[in-house]
């Protein structure tokens, strides 16, 4: 009777040697096992099976009719575990990518890119780092990430560069600061604090290189551009911000355009990476997806 374990593969693959050699010596050198440990094999798998394999005497060996029906049974099994091992081969191998962005844009735009991206490529992992635009540049230089999304300017001839959105800005403040000192010229922008991200103000620039005239009453470098934003919706400063970010702000009337009769320069959203990464094919892939998600 079956006593309910299942044949070892080990055992199968003896019992398949001696049904191929009808002869327990010569099967057990095919198998690299003494003489006496594959006898032992074979009576293991017949006690187990409930059944005689094989005719035994000094000189011969033959298959019993329950041996006849498990050969073709047992090179199925075996077929069977070989199919198992491809699974490996069979399965996408995981690819590892490290991502630089700003704090702002990776909240409200990558990391849901991300999440939706871990069902549509569960063999990517997308490691995110977040810092300046500065910062972000020089990771990217000193190879501490493999791409970064930035609208930051750089010229770097080693590095290949993917654009993915056009980055708008505007001019805008609360509508409570505006209302002792208005702005409707350049030079009223001189009775307001200007916030920005620090005293390089790379937000202000896309006004001011258009405007030279603007002026302010003074800088405040809020550190970040989520800060920027909080800060001119409390009415403690004008600021210059993209669109993507103040879009709600702007429908909902807790900001106002500012000189909207002066047009912004434009930028673009761009995944930029060292040319000779080995992940190019990849990372194309990824801009490819972002390009397919409105900014947020």
């Amino acid at each position: 009777m079956f006593s309910g374990d299942l044949p070892q593969v080990d055992s199968l693959r003896c019992f398949l040697a001696a049904a191929e050699h009808l002869n327990f010596r010569r099967a057990a050198a095919a198998v690299a096992l003494t003489p006496a440990a594959f006898s032992q094999r074979i009576k293991q798998l017949e006690a187990q099976l409930g059944v005689q394999l094989f005719e035994r005497s000094t000189h011969h060996v033959a298959l019993t009719p329950a041996g006849q029906g498990l050969v073709a049974r047992a090179h199925a099994a075996l077929e069977a575990v070989h199919a198992c091992r491809a699974v490996a081969d069979e399965a996408p191998s995981q690819l590892t990518m490290s991502l630089g962005t700003r704090f702002e844009l990776g909240m409200s735009w990558i990391v849901p890119a991300v999440v939706e991206l871990r069902t549509q490529r569960p063999d990517w992992r997308i490691h995110l780092r977040f810092g300046s635009g500065t910062e972000i540049l020089d990771r990217l230089d000193k190879g501490q990430v493999d791409a970064i999304v930035t609208s930051s300017p750089s010229v770097n001839a080693d590095w290949a560069s993917e654009v993915l959105h056009p980055e708008t800005y505007a001019l805008v403040g609360a509508p409570s600061v505006l209302e002792a000192n208005p702005i409707e010229a350049p030079e009223d922008a001189g009775a307001h604090t200007l916030l920005d991200i620090d005293a390089d103000m790379p937000l202000a620039r896309y006004v001011v290189s258009v405007c030279p005239g603007l002026r302010f009453a003074d800088l405040w470098p809020c550190g970040t551009g989520a800060a920027v934003l909080e800060l001119a919706r409390r009415g403690l400063g004008i600021a210059v911000l993209p669109e993507y970010m103040i879009a709600s702000d702007l429908e909902e009337g807790r900001l106002v355009r500012l000189l909207p009769e002066v047009e912004p320069l434009r930028d673009s959203f761009r995944l930029m990476y060292r040319a000779s990464s080995p992940l190019r094919e990849s990372l194309e892939e990824l801009a490819e997806v972002l390009r397919g998600r409105a900014l947020s």
